[in-house]
């Protein structure tokens, strides 16, 4: 097993790594409501539309997973001239880091996935798409232009949706300009024929895909390892990754070793583009330097996070670390988070239907009177989220000597307590921009406040959420404890 603080170290070096990514770009729709009532035109349950949300899908998912990463995407793709294709290119503009290189193609349809959620569960998915090939001037410029940034980069990944983009001609030449160049190719497969990818570093099938190109049992083990030394074979492979779900991942490299990886999701809540998060990090993580099989072991990391998250998600590089550091501790996702995860955790849990509460501090030793507080806040809500002073802004505001404690041991010890779910880190003196991000629904500090003091309070009232003053502990105080101690 590979030593996860290794792995945590390689995390680290994922930042700014360059990664070229070609595959089919679409567009994600997804449609939210509630269902109270069946159709009586139809058996068919009546969804009534709350809010809709679009974001990169596709080989689009992929480049959004390589800049949580904190990578360095180029994507190359090629969009219809209609609305969509011009939606999903204002979606990559919207996303720094992301260096697009768009083709477009006149006449050719942009594809839409819209799925319909109700309850946190997706009713349906429906589809609008274009499968045929790229046109011989179209393919060309995709190639000439793939010629011009595979020198630069680091890994090439090929995200092949079966959309056109990714046709015989234009596999083989990818990967033989990236094999010139010394350059590792990932590939996300499709359809049957494997041998359209030949010559590519590693492929990533899932359990399904792998019996349909090979023909082959997949049943056990043995079996998975068979077709895949059979791929490496046939398709002139170093490594076949196989993703199985419940059951892990399966490592499989040409020089004879096979590393079976345990599933590392604690909750499966929404596998969209789980192998996206798979085939990015893989290829970001070869691209920093990291063999296969320590790729491998974050890419296993990464989709345990993702299918806990609704919709087409990513997996964050913080949230990889604090997973590699933190489950033995906790079981499911690490709770102390950035401000994107936190983020996306909270609409999570609103989509659950749950209430999410608010408090803030410094908390530099903790004591009873915190203890309380915090026991009143999670009282008030379903999931507690707790803004954290970083070091820099608890000695702005309490003084040089200040904290005792760094902001890593702090946020330790609040995230080990029951009664917080979330810890985030901030380095602002007052919370309210993390507040505005979050937009809890209740906002709790001690009763030493009043409501027009506390910060965000306004903000929180404005979007009908409520304050709440806990009662403190008499004698409690940090500032106390630590003068006791110094004149000891």
């Amino acid at each position: 097993m590979t030593d996860h603080s290794v792995l945590a170290e390689r995390v680290d070096r994922l930042k700014d790594t360059p990664v070229l990514c070609v595959g089919d770009a679409m567009l994600d729709r997804f449609v939210y409501g509630s269902v109270e009532r069946i159709s009586p035109e139809a058996p068919i349950p009546v969804l009534r539309i709350e809010r809709e949300t679009a974001m990169l899908g596709g080989a689009g998912n992929v480049v959004r997973n390589v800049v949580a990463l904190g990578a360095a995407p180029t994507f190359l793709s090629v969009l219809g001239d209609d609305a969509a294709g011009r939606e999903v290119t204002a979606l990559v503009g919207e996303h720094v880091g992301i260096d697009p290189c768009i083709v477009v193609e006149t006449g050719r349809r942009t594809t839409i996935k819209t799925r319909f959620f109700a309850s946190s569960q997706q009713l349906l998915r429906a589809d609008s798409e274009t499968c045929t090939p790229l046109s011989q001037t179209i393919r060309d410029q995709l190639i000439s232009r793939a010629d011009r940034l595979v020198a630069k980069v680091g890994a090439v990944v090929l995200s092949d949706y079966g959309k056109g983009v990714l046709g015989r001609p234009v596999a083989a030449a990818l990967i033989a300009r990236a094999r010139a160049h010394g350059k590792p190719v990932v590939v996300d497969p499709k359809g049957t024929d494997f041998t359209i990818y030949a010559g590519a570093t590693v492929i990533t099938p899932n359990r399904k895909e792998l019996q349909d190109a090979t023909g082959m049992a997949v049943a056990t083990d043995e079996d998975i390892v068979a077709a895949a030394r059979h791929l490496i074979r046939t398709c002139d492979l170093q490594a076949v990754l196989v993703t199985r779900s419940q059951d892990g991942m399966t490592l499989v490299l040409a020089e004879g070793a096979v590393h079976y990886l345990a599933a590392e999701a604690q909750e499966v809540f929404d596998v969209s583009g789980a192998g996206d998060t798979v085939v990015a990090t893989l290829a970001t993580a070869i691209a920093s330097g990291a063999s296969l099989l320590e790729g491998a072991h974050l890419a296993n990391v990464a989709a345990g996070i993702v299918v806990a998250k609704v919709g087409t998600a990513v997996a964050y590089a913080g949230e990889i670390v604090s997973a590699l550091h933190h489950e033995e501790l906790w079981a499911g996702e690490s709770k102390v988070l950035g401000l994107d995860a936190a983020a996306e955790a909270v609409d999570r849990w609103r989509r659950k239907g749950l209430k999410v509460g608010f408090t803030n501090g410094c908390f530099d030793l903790l004591h009873p009177g915190h203890v309380a507080i915090l026991s009143q806040a999670r009282a008030a809500c379903d999931r507690l989220v707790v803004g954290l002073n970083s070091d820099a802004s608890v000695s702005r505001l309490k003084g040089p000597s200040r904290p005792v404690q760094s902001e890593a041991a702090r946020a330790t010890v609040l995230a080990s307590l029951a009664t917080v779910d979330m810890v985030v880190i901030f380095g602002e003196d007052t919370p309210l921009g993390l507040i505005e991000s979050l937009r809890p629904d209740v906002l709790v500090k001690g009763a030493d406040y009043t409501v027009a003091t506390v910060v965000g309070a306004e903000q929180v009232q404005g979007w009908g959420g409520k304050v709440v003053l806990a009662q403190l502990v008499d004698g409690q105080s940090t500032t106390n404890t630590i003068k006791r101690m110094t004149a000891v």
